[in-house]
């Protein structure tokens, strides 16, 4: 009988909990986990570009057809404006050293960077690389990437981030979920043609995420061309860096401290 009233006073508990005010941004929303399984997304390569291998890459988008890199490390990080062809910075703004950067993203002609453990997001207007806000966010800075309206931002964990741009104010939280179970180390991140695409730190994969529910949808295997990497340049780190042109349809990957960019080719 004891553990009949026990179970009764549990569900009563958990339906309490669950029954109280609408979530905020600051509470994650669960996805729909009741999809198909993850889809393998195969690649080939295309078209190998030079890559400066002392970038410590973070951050890697293509706006109006010129290619932009955030790098990281203290001491070491950038932004700059890169020369596809040659993978030589055309124009490049120092960090100060006590900051680590992190991911990039360009919307209406402003750049967003941020920082790993600084907690702080720099803006910049382009062309000049002027800088013109910082903001505090409560969360290290992973990737950011943005739809059109909103930045989305990763911290390592499970948990996308989606924020108003001219204020960073939190709109909503969203986490992702692999095959039913929580995702982790979400990094560098690019949005193309409705999901967000995910490199996944100290792994060699790639997530297909849909930002509407937080499923992963699809997972592409970069270990063959890592491994290709470090053949040339045995220090080369992870894989890291995604960048889409909206206008060519091209897409570009490359890796921290990678001799080479990579275009690829598959299907969205």
């Amino acid at each position: 009988m004891r553990y009949t009233v026990l179970l009764f006073t549990v569900l009563f508990f958990l339906a309490a909990c669950n029954g109280g005010d609408k979530s905020n941004g600051n509470e994650p929303q669960t996805p729909d986990n009741s999809s198909s399984p993850v889809q393998a997304l195969n690649y080939s390569i295309v078209k190998q570009y030079p890559h400066d291998i002392t970038s410590f890459t973070q951050g890697l988008v293509i706006y109006k057809g010129k290619l932009y890199e955030g790098t990281g490390n203290e001491g070491f990080s950038k932004l700059m404006e890169v020369d596809i062809n040659t993978g030589k910075a055309i124009k490049s703004v120092n960090l100060d050293a006590k900051y680590f950067g992190e991911g990039i993203a360009v919307l209406n002609d402003t750049v967003y960077q941020l920082t790993w453990k600084n907690k702080i997001v720099f803006v910049y207007t382009l062309p000049d690389f002027k800088k013109v806000k910082e903001f505090p966010i409560g969360t290290e800075g992973w990737g950011i990437t943005t739809n059109g309206k909103d930045l989305i931002v990763s911290d390592g964990t499970s948990n996308l981030y989606f924020y108003e741009p001219s204020t960073f104010e939190l709109l909503r939280t969203q986490s992702v979920r692999f095959n039913g179970e929580l995702s982790f180390n979400l990094n560098e991140l690019e949005y193309i043609n409705g999901y967000v695409y995910a490199n996944q730190w100290q792994a060699p994969y790639i997530y297909k995420i849909d930002p509407s529910n937080g499923s992963i949808v699809g997972q592409m295997n970069l270990q063959d061309t890592w491994n290709n990497v470090r053949k040339d340049a045995p220090n080369a780190d992870v894989p890291n860096g995604i960048a889409y042109d909206a206008d060519t349809k091209k897409t570009y990957i490359t890796g921290k401290w990678w001799p080479s960019l990579y275009e690829i080719e598959f299907s969205h």
